[in-house]
């Protein structure tokens, strides 16, 4: 008896001395327009740019896409926050205009492949447009392998147009034939300023009806202030169907948490956008 009662607490002890897989197989990815450089107050650059690298910081995404950041404005960016690196091309070519950047913990990651491709009937055109939409948009993209789990998985980063809906379709359109072309069963993450409230637009039913894509925020098991507009315009944050920045996914992901960040109100706005976050696990 006694033996096996050793034996039995020697088990008990051993599955509590496991490690809580599901924790350290997760990774957090995270959304965020950081409106482009101004140097106009009350809203300047220089003055927000140490508020956004705080909000990083304390949100700590493992993996974030930007949106409208320029070249000199993601450089100070990374330089307040130098645990990540990051990668992507302004949408006008080379270092010129806004990008669609990718940060990540180099750490962590590697990156496999990429690719980047423009909003148009002819995406590999850099800085085209032919569906009326004034502003260069594009897609960059990265397949990862974790290290941590060595498990490879595609994140991709967009800003859609924001006047032109049919332009905002037809890139939604467009993405799915991208995705698509793959032909992969890895895990895509699409994140991004989609300019188009989430299960009110064609763009979104495209992307998540017909695309396959699952809205993190809807499918998360935990969901942080989801009732909250993701655009503040730099005003106070409100309630509302503003949700415009979207963390979707697709193939084998499960979200255990997702959150739309809200800002401290009496302090500097760092973007007139909100983050949005999700906390994934690769299966």
């Amino acid at each position: 008896m006694r033996m096996r009662a050793t034996l039995l607490l020697s088990i008990v002890g051993a599955l509590f001395l496991q490690p809580n897989l599901s924790a350290d197989d997760s990774l957090k990815v995270m959304t965020y327009n950081l409106r482009y450089a101004s140097n106009s107050k009350p809203n300047a650059w220089p003055d927000r740019l140490p508020h956004m690298a705080d909000i990083i910081k304390k949100t700590n995404p493992d993996i974030f896409g930007t949106q409208e950041g320029k070249f000199y404005q993601l450089k100070e960016l990374n330089a307040k926050i130098p645990g990540y690196t990051w990668f992507g091309t302004g949408r006008d070519g080379g270092s010129r205009g806004e990008f669609m950047a990718i940060f990540y913990k180099p750490e962590r990651f590697d990156i496999l492949d990429y690719d980047h491709f423009w909003l148009s009937d002819t995406p590999n055109v850099i800085g085209s447009t032919t569906w009326g939409h004034s502003n260069r948009r594009m897609v960059t993209w990265i397949r990862f392998l974790d290290r941590k789990t060595k498990k490879e998985f595609y994140f991709w980063n967009t800003h859609f147009d924001h006047r032109v809906q049919p332009a905002r379709e037809k890139a939604a359109l467009l993405v799915n034939k991208k995705v698509a072309a793959l032909k992969t069963k890895l895990p895509i993450l699409l994140v991004g300023d989609f300019n188009a409230s989430a299960g009110m637009n064609k763009a979104y039913d495209t992307l998540v009806k017909d695309g396959g894509f699952t809205d993190t925020l809807l499918s998360a098991k935990k969901a942080i202030n989801s009732e909250w507009n993701t655009m503040n315009g730099f005003r106070l944050t409100r309630k509302g169907t503003r949700r415009i920045d979207w963390v979707l996914a697709k193939g084998p992901v499960k979200t255990s948490e997702a959150e739309i960040v809200l800002y401290d109100n009496s302090k500097q706005y760092p973007s007139d956008h909100q983050p949005v976050s999700a906390v994934i696990t690769l299966e």
